[in-house]
């Protein structure tokens, strides 16, 4: 069984030891034993601290479900799995513990998720539906075949700190959109400098931020690192972002475009494929000595080969492994976009043009225009994924992309540094990315290669679920329809 080779590797019971130091030396009672949905949600059980060993053993149960939110479809079925279905085993990750900084009774680690070790059919193998094993996984994978080229990551992510009406809704930002104006940034100070407390705390190397143009939009960003740690780290931010806005009365904002007018929120991924290097210790302000979590929330890969780099005369131009890459990419941005713009709010963000918000399936150099830009040598940034995303589902499709550039020699073609727009006018042929959820997840039911990074039940479960959120869209009467028809005849 896959459980039990995962439960009886030494590195993880010499962690589990350490967990129960810590726990002891920080005062710490009471855990939180957290993994992540197929919509980037963060689900999961908390346990007294006392019974960490038993816990750490065996695990805990919890309905298969809930990796696709516990969640009704439009006819009133469950999404995925029905109430008769069995119960996923969920094993805490040692290495991810990490005392909350806003109450120090409290810890939190990530779960691997496996099925029922009393299934008929892969007793005890790793679930499928767990979208952060999976990347875990297909990251491994990765390495193993193309000789320990490994994915390197760093978020953008863009939200909006928004006031409070009476009722507790939505009043408008806190800040005006002013985009990197000082006054506005410091106007959101006391906010931004408690996310970055906690940040540091919690082993997220901020590196900087800014003021953005959309009232109350902030970007704060941290060191780039292994696909998988950045994504842990992104899901962390959120989770800190939503204990600020707790403790100041406000709402954080992940919602892509909450107004129309003003930029929407995107997560920019910068990526590039390195060989060797090795983790480094950032005790990110905190005591090396003494650090409130497990050593490895504070490491950050650095040094080795970034294949990236360019390797000719063209100070630009990335090299051939790199170029691969982006060819794969290039290839299946249709697809990838169901996955980096996964909500239907995603779209108004690329139909509210003149926000810098891509729409054409292409690449350039500093060109934000389109798709993808080399955005400094030696990284690429992948521009039409917003802040909905789930990173983890993010990361392994780039992976499966990538993979299928380098395996193919796909050629990206000629980096595109006019104004995609007048290129296009001077006859340039270009295809457009999907402009609906609806045509987004037609464009990856037909895409083999980036299903390859939903391995087993995930992309069944993802389309299940994001079919469905189409669905309820186009069968609601909006206000729209309201203000457009009401009064149309006679």
């Amino acid at each position: 069984m896959d459980i039990e080779g995962y439960l009886d590797d030494p590195q993880r019971q010499e962690r589990v030891k350490e967990v129960r130091r810590k726990i002891d030396e920080l005062g710490i009672d009471y855990l939180y034993l957290q993994f992540v949905s197929v919509t980037g949600r963060i689900m999961g059980k908390g346990i007294p601290a006392d019974h960490w060993e038993s816990v750490a053993k065996k695990g805990f149960q919890l309905v298969y479900g809930a990796t696709v939110n516990l969640f009704l479809d439009r006819h009133g079925d469950y999404l995925g799995y029905g109430p008769e279905a069995a119960e996923l085993v969920g094993i805490p990750d040692p290495e991810t513990f990490m005392q909350l900084p806003w109450d120090k009774r409290v810890a939190r680690m990530y779960c691997t998720l496996f099925r029922n070790r009393e299934e008929k059919e892969n007793p005890g193998g790793f679930l499928t539906a767990d979208c952060r094993g999976n990347l875990r996984r297909l990251h491994h994978e990765f390495q193993a075949k193309h000789n320990g080229l490994h994915l390197r990551v760093g978020t953008e992510p863009e939200m909006m700190w928004l006031k409070k009406d009476e009722n507790g809704k939505p009043n408008g930002g806190y800040s005006k959109p002013f985009c990197y104006h000082i006054d506005q940034f410091e106007s959101l100070r006391p906010v931004y400098m408690k996310v970055i407390e906690y940040s540091r705390k919690m082993g997220l190397d901020i590196i900087q931020g800014d003021h953005e143009d959309a009232p109350g939009q902030l970007e704060l960003n941290w060191m780039y690192d292994d696909v998988l740690r950045n994504a842990d780290r992104l899901t962390t931010y959120r989770q800190i972002c939503a204990q600020v806005a707790r403790e100041f009365n406000l709402i954080a904002c992940f919602m892509t475009k909450p107004f129309m007018g003003v930029s929407a929120s995107g997560c920019h991924h910068n990526m590039s494929l390195w060989r060797g290097g090795e983790d480094r210790l950032h005790p990110t302000g905190n005591d090396a000595n003494d650090l409130p979590g497990l050593a490895h929330n504070y490491m950050y890969v650095g040094g080795g080969e970034n294949t990236f780099m360019p390797d000719g005369d063209d100070v630009q131009m990335p090299g051939k492994a790199g170029l691969a890459a982006i060819g794969g990419i290039v290839h299946h941005l249709r697809a990838l976009t169901a996955v980096g713009s996964s909500t239907v709010n995603s779209y108004r963000r690329l139909w509210d043009t003149g926000f810098w918000a891509p729409v054409f399936a292409d690449w350039g150099f500093q060109n934000r225009t389109t798709g993808l830009r080399v955005s400094a040598p030696g990284r690429f940034e992948y521009r039409s994924v917003d802040s909905m995303v789930n990173p983890y589902l993010m990361g392994s499709t780039i992976l499966a992309a990538a993979d299928d550039g380098i395996d193919n020699n796909l050629d990206p073609g000629e980096p595109e540094e006019r104004n995609i727009y007048e290129a296009i006018k001077a006859g340039k042929q270009v295809k457009k990315l999907p402009m609906t959820l609806g045509e987004a997840l037609e464009a990856l039911a037909a895409d083999e290669v980036v299903q390859r990074g939903m391995p087993g039940e995930m992309y069944g479960l993802y389309h299940q679920y994001k079919q469905d959120e189409w669905e309820r869209f186009n069968h609601t009467v909006t206000e729209w329809d309201i203000d457009t028809y009401l009064d149309c005849l006679p």
